[in-house]
């Protein structure tokens, strides 16, 4: 069984790396997507803990010291892909690993802010035969099966992905259940963290849950995402 993990591990991790890695290495997932990483003293020691625990091959992309940008880690090889044309007020948002079987996207979508990324990441799935693990925080889902309201910018685009025979991983095992990854100061819950998966990798699916142990325990302020793949 492969075991991926996404997770956003909020503003960098901070104070909480420590416990972070333990968690993540407790768990052994054979890929792991990191969205809120940045490239600071704090992402050099996450770096160095998993590069420690086997997770030899690292992919980041160039974004700043105090920007938040997206990390995968695997023990497997693969090659990068930056994804930096798809909009260029927000270059560091998605990153692409092509591995053997399937290539993953890891994303970081802004909050609230206008963007590109989605129309961009459609366009690229339109013209693609290659199966697609696209995991990581989207910071929207669908108006009233994600949250209880309306008010997600985006469902349009995750709809129209979702008609390119990509299948939320999640709501495949679990249907219309109200789970959030995400929760406001005011209790809102918000379904914020997704895994998107290409049609063609269906039957090797096994399961897709989160881990929201981890955000109640103060981990990070999301609960990270877990897909199980296997034959």
């Amino acid at each position: 069984m492969l075991k991926i993990i996404s997770w956003n591990i909020r503003q960098g991790g901070g104070s909480r790396i420590g416990k972070i890695c333990k968690s993540l290495i407790q768990e052994k997932p054979g890929i792991i997507i990191l969205s809120e990483f940045r490239n600071n003293a704090s992402g050099i020691k996450i770096r160095y803990e998993l590069l420690k625990n086997g997770y030899r091959h690292q992919w980041v992309t160039g974004a700043g010291s105090n920007e938040n940008t997206v990390l995968i880690a695997s023990k497997m090889e693969g090659e990068n892909r930056f994804l930096n044309h798809l909009d260029s007020a927000f270059p560091h948002n998605m990153i692409e690993v092509d591995f053997n079987a399937f290539s993953v996207i890891g994303v970081y979508l802004p909050h609230k802010k206008k963007h590109k990324l989605l129309y961009g990441l459609v366009t690229k799935m339109e013209h693609t035969d290659q199966p697609y693990i696209i995991a990581g925080d989207y910071n929207t889902g669908i108006n009233y099966v994600d949250q209880k309201g309306k008010s997600f910018w985006y469902s349009d685009q995750l709809i129209k992905l979702q008609n390119l025979d990509f299948l939320d991983a999640f709501r495949h095992f679990h249907g219309d259940v109200k789970e959030y990854s995400w929760y406001s100061h005011q209790g809102n819950g918000y379904r914020y963290d997704h895994t998107y998966i290409s049609n063609s990798l269906t039957s090797i699916v096994k399961d897709c849950y989160y881990l929201h142990s981890w955000r109640e325990d103060g981990l990070s302020d999301h609960s990270p995402m877990v897909l199980m793949l296997g034959v």
